[in-house]
């Protein structure tokens, strides 16, 4: 893949299928879009683990920090992989090359206020112990419990040896698809907010006590 300028091709949404090829990329995907029915975004609360039970390891969710960042607030253990360590608590943009966080950072903001899907493309830097290393990344909307799009469910998929890490990621292609609904875009209290929460867990880094869930909970999402 030509990497001319960092995440600076855009692609449009007839391209946006083609993107989303690997499995997990895709049962997250579909259970996001059933998940949404007409609505611009499902809530965080709606979502159960068991839906994307095959794609855990590879899925996390973030929480909007500011315009255009986000942390993670649970991560499965393909991206703790990545990293070698856990990145609960840590902004997305720590998985990212300097360069590549600017168009991260404009995606990230596309996605939460228009709102928009989007893929990116991902390549790892490459030095001594770290071989080549291709991705892709999924970054799909959801509103929080008080009806604010302030949360993205995720999904970065890999193909490649791991090395040394941690292993950070150029962005290449970028193709986005804005989400069309009949919902107003004024914010509405979700009754199933007590559905699926999070609790409170340490950041710590991964070690022999790291055999844990691939999904792990950290705090209530409110």
């Amino acid at each position: 893949m030509k990497n001319l300028s960092e995440g600076q091709n855009i692609i449009p949404f007839s391209d946006y299928v083609q993107e989303v090829k690997h499995p997990a990329l895709q049962q997250v995907d579909a259970y996001w879009e059933a998940l949404r029915k007409n609505r611009l975004a499902p809530f965080r609360a709606d979502v159960d683990p068991r839906g994307i039970e095959k794609a855990l390891e590879y899925a996390f969710i973030l929480e909007r920090v500011a315009p255009g960042h986000a942390r993670f607030r649970i991560a499965g253990m393909h991206l703790v992989t990545l990293m070698g360590m856990e990145v609960r608590g840590m902004p997305l943009a720590t998985l990212f090359v300097p360069k590549a966080r600017k168009p991260l950072s404009d995606t990230l903001e596309q996605v939460f206020t228009e709102p928009e899907k989007a893929t990116l493309s991902l390549s790892a830097e490459r030095g001594i112990g770290k071989p080549p290393i291709d991705g892709q990344l999924m970054l799909l909307p959801m509103k929080s419990d008080l009806g604010e799009i302030s949360r993205v469910l995720g999904c970065l998929v890999s193909v490649g040896t791991t090395g040394r890490t941690p292993r950070r990621f150029h962005i290449g292609k970028i193709s986005r698809r804005r989400i069309i609904s009949d919902e107003k875009r004024n914010p509405a209290t979700n009754p199933n907010a007590l559905a699926f929460t999070e609790t409170q867990m340490p950041y710590k880094q991964k070690g022999p006590d790291a055999m844990h869930p691939a999904l792990r909970l950290v705090k209530s999402d409110t």
